[in-house]
C-alpha cells in the first residue's frame, strides 16, 4: 500500500492571476477608518505606508489580478508546491476520510510567507522605494521578507517579538543570512518601544507591539515603506496561489474537498487555501466547509468581538472591522508565535460573521500531540502554527470514523518546524 501520493503540477501550470474574493462576497466588508478622524479611509491615505499598487489591490473589487512576470518567475524556485495524500496518517487514525495536505513548507524559507513577500518587495522596488520595515512573530515572515528584499535590491529592518527572538534564535540568524536587520521588540529603536520598556522593562512583546514599531520607523524614515505578512486584503490576495494550485491538483486526484482547514493567526495561509474553494460555494456550484484552527491562547474568531479595532498596539494603523480580542491583548507566550495576533482581518471577519467560516480554539498540548503524530506518520515535522491545522484535521477525521462518513479533507501545511525544535523539546520533556 502507498505510504503517500503526491500530485504535482508542471512549472507552466503555476497560476497567472491571483483571486480576489471581494468580487464574490454577498456582503462587502465595512471600510477601514482613518485612526485620527474615524472617517472612511481613502486609498491615498495609505500610500505613506504602502506601495501604491499594493494600496490599489487593498481597495480592489476586481475578481482576477495578474501576477507580474518577475514575481511568477521567482515563484518557480519553489512553486507549484506538492499536494499530498496522507495515507500513513489515515491508517494511523483508522478513518474512512481521505486526507490531503498542500505542502507549503518546501519554499526556501520553509513556509507560505514567501508568496506575498515576493509580490510586496517587487511592487515597492518598482516605485523606487529603498528600504522596508516589518514585524515578525515566529520569524517566518521576517525570513521571507528578507530574501524577497535581497532579490529586488531593498534594505529591510525587522522587529521580532522578543519572546520569539530569544526562544527561536535560528530564525533571527536566517533573517541575517538573507541580509535583513532584526531587532527584539519592544526595542530601543523607536519612541513607542522606549516608552513601553520604561513602563514595563520585562515586556516579552506581541505582534501588535512589533507592528507599531515597524510602522513608526517607516513613517519617520525617508524612502521607506512598511510591509505586513497577514491580515490586509492585498496580503490574502497574493496567498490565493495556494488554493488555486490545490484546485487543479485535487482535480488530478479526482476529488473535491468536503472540508478545507488551515491554522489561523491573521488569516494569510487560511485565506490562501480556502478562498479559491469558497468561490464555488458563493456561486452555489459546490458545497465546502471551511475551518480555521486557532490557538486557545488567542481565539479571536472563536471568542473575540466583531468591532472596529486597531491593527497594532499603539493605535497607529487604520481601524479595521474585525473579530478582535482588543489591540492591547497580551496572549500567553505559546510556541505558535505566528498565531499570537489579536485580530482576524477585514475579509475573513466578514465571512465569519456571514456564517461561511467555522473556527476551533485548540490548546497547545493537543496541537503538539497532533504534530508528533504527523511527523511519525508523514515524516515532516510541522511548524507549531501548522500543528493547529493538523489537530483540527484529526478531529474531523475521527468524527468521520464515528459517524461512518467517507469524506475528503484538505489542510494547508503552512510550514515546517525544523527551526522550532526547542518547542518540541519542551513539549516532549
Amino acid at each position: 500500500m502507498n505510504l503517500t501520493k503526491k500530485f504535482l503540477l508542471a512549472e507552466n501550470e503555476i497560476p497567472t492571476q491571483w483571486y480576489n474574493i471581494v468580487a464574490d462576497m454577498p456582503n462587502v466588508p465595512k471600510p477601514l477608518l482613518n485612526p485620527r478622524t474615524k472617517e472612511e479611509l481613502k486609498p491615498h491615505q495609505m500610500e505613506c505606508l504602502f506601495a501604491k499598487e499594493l494600496v490599489k489591490q487593498e481597495f480592489s473589487a476586481e475578481r482576477w489580478i495578474d501576477i507580474p512576470h518577475e514575481v511568477r518567475e521567482l515563484y518557480k524556485i519553489y512553486r507549484p508546491t506538492p499536494l499530498v495524500r496522507a495515507f500513513a496518517l489515515e491508517r494511523a487514525l483508522d478513518t474512512p476520510a481521505k486526507i490531503y495536505y498542500k505542502n507549503e513548507s518546501v519554499s526556501p524559507v520553509g513556509s507560505h510567507k514567501l508568496n506575498t513577500a515576493l509580490a510586496q518587495a517587487y511592487y515597492n522596488s518598482k516605485e523606487g522605494i529603498k528600504r522596508l520595515t516589518t514585524e515578525t512573530g515566529a520569524g517566518q515572515w521576517g525570513s521571507a521578507m528578507s530574501i524577497a528584499c535581497k532579490y529586488f535590491g531593498l534594505e529591510l529592518e525587522v522587529f521580532m517579538v522578543k519572546q520569539s527572538y530569544e526562544q527561536k534564535p535560528y530564525r533571527k540568524f536566517v533573517i541575517g543570512c538573507y541580509g535583513g536587520k532584526v531587532y527584539p521588540s519592544p526595542s530601543l529603536k523607536t519612541r513607542y518601544g522606549r516608552e513601553l520598556l520604561e513602563r514595563e522593562p520585562d515586556c516579552r512583546g506581541s505582534l501588535g507591539i512589533a507592528i507599531s514599531e515597524a510602522v513608526e520607523m517607516a513613517i519617520n524614515t525617508q524612502d521607506t515603506r512598511y510591509t505586513l505578512g497577514s491580515v490586509l486584503n492585498h496580503v490574502l490576495l497574493h496567498q490565493t496561489i495556494i488554493g488555486l494550485e490545490a484546485e487543479k491538483q485535487m482535480e488530478m486526484a479526482g476529488e473535491y474537498p468536503n472540508k478545507v482547514i488551515a491554522c489561523f493567526g491573521g488569516g494569510s495561509n487560511f485565506s490562501g487555501i480556502t478562498f479559491p474553494f469558497l468561490r464555488h460555494k458563493l456561486s452555489k456550484e459546490r458545497e465546502v466547509e471551511l475551518i480555521a484552527a486557532e490557538p486557545a491562547a488567542c481565539p479571536k474568531l472563536t471568542k473575540g468581538v466583531m468591532e472596529y479595532d486597531f491593527g497594532d498596539a499603539a493605535g497607529m494603523t487604520p481601524l479595521i472591522p474585525m473579530y478582535t480580542l482588543g489591540h492591547n491583548f497580551k496572549p500567553e507566550q505559546i510556541h505558535a508565535a505566528g498565531l499570537r495576533y489579536h485580530g482576524g482581518g477585514q475579509i475573513v471577519s466578514q465571512l465569519k460573521s456571514d456564517g461561511f467560516i467555522k473556527s476551533y480554539a485548540i490548546d497547545q498540548e493537543e496541537t503538539f500531540r497532533a504534530g508528533l503524530m504527523f511527523a511519525q506518520t508523514e515524516g515532516i515535522i510541522p511548524a507549531p502554527e501548522s500543528t493547529h491545522a493538523i489537530a483540527a484535521t484529526i478531529r474531523e477525521a475521527q468524527k468521520a470514523k464515528e459517524e461512518g462518513r467517507r469524506e475528503v479533507i484538505l489542510f494547508n501545511l503552512s510550514g515546517h518546524g525544523m527551526l522550532d525544535m526547542a518547542s518540541y523539546e519542551g513539549y516532549i520533556g
